[in-house]
């Protein structure tokens, strides 16, 4: 069990989990997971790992889609300029490795911003932290476990 799932059980959160097979090679985490999983891409989410300018470090969930707009995201914190953390930064603050990375059950909790895309499903998968493994969730859900304000940081 990841922390991820922990995170859902003890929260009592409704969800269901989906295994697929991971290709080493893949070029792309988020949309491998949307076609193993055979859903639309738009309701995969990737958490991205933000470092806005003088502010502690940000997860932003976005479509795997979509491109993340980090003019939007710094503004969203309110500081002027953000950029994409060190993998290496992003791993050890948030106890998950690159690919597997999910906003929840962090090993410490970050500011978390969802794309406002996300709220136009009925369920988004997200990592359950770890490469081949996503959970299924309400969107509403996912802002209340992750305390994550709703922006558009997406393009």
């Amino acid at each position: 069990m990841t922390p991820a799932i922990h995170a859902l059980k003890h929260a009592r959160i409704s969800y269901r989990l989906h295994e697929y097979h991971h290709d080493p090679a893949a070029s792309s985490y988020g949309l491998e997971a949307a076609q193993a999983l055979g859903v639309d891409a738009a309701q995969v989410l990737k958490t991205l790992i933000v470092k806005p300018a003088t502010e502690a470090l940000v997860a932003a969930l976005l479509p795997v889609s979509t491109q993340l707009n980090l003019k939007a995201v710094a503004q969203a914190v309110g500081v002027k300029k953000a950029v994409i953390a060190d993998p290496r930064e992003a791993e050890r603050v948030t106890g998950y490795i690159v690919g597997g990375i999910s906003p929840l059950g962090q090993r410490r909790r970050l500011v978390t911003l969802i794309d406002e895309s996300a709220l136009s499903h009925a369920s988004v998968y997200v990592s359950a932290g770890r490469r081949g493994l996503d959970i299924a969730l309400s969107p509403q859900d996912l802002v209340q476990l992750t305390q994550a304000q709703i922006a558009r940081i997406a393009v």
